[in-house]
């Protein structure tokens, strides 16, 4: 597979939503393959450097390439081989549709995302409350 296209629907606010796909280490809590994850840098911008622990104890690189707060996020593999871009869009205040879109520009994907990751993404968030100080 060369590319791969998959939508969710979330019934959390796009900020929400953004925040929490951003923000190490929260990959480890929807994607299986993932046990840690950090970044070079805080907040997120433009060559923010993404460090992936897989669970086979692999370390991967992905560099942000493009982001624009709640609209869009796109990162590429250290080699520019691999893409993989997040879209978001208010379906209304409280939900959010998430396009993800992952890419190779030779080979195939490794590890394609399936349904299934993103429908544990949508379980994780909504399930997801804040802490609060009481």
């Amino acid at each position: 597979m060369k590319d791969n296209k998959l939508k969710i629907r979330i019934n959390k606010s796009v900020p929400e939503v953004f925040a929490f796909t951003t923000t190490p280490p929260n990959s480890k809590y929807w994607i299986n393959s993932i046990i840690d994850e950090e970044t070079n840098e805080w907040p997120i911008h433009v060559g923010t450097v993404y460090k992936l622990m897989s669970e086979n104890g692999q370390q991967s690189e992905v560099v942000v390439a493009s982001i624009k707060k709640n609209e869009i996020v796109e990162w590429v593999s250290r080699d520019n081989v691999y893409h993989c871009k997040y879209n978001f869009k208010a379906i209304n205040e409280n939900t959010t549709e998430l396009k993800y879109y992952e890419w190779v520009d030779k080979g195939i994907i490794d590890n394609p995302f399936t349904q299934d990751t993103l429908e544990r993404l949508k379980l994780v968030l909504e399930n997801f409350k804040k802490s609060s100080s009481s």
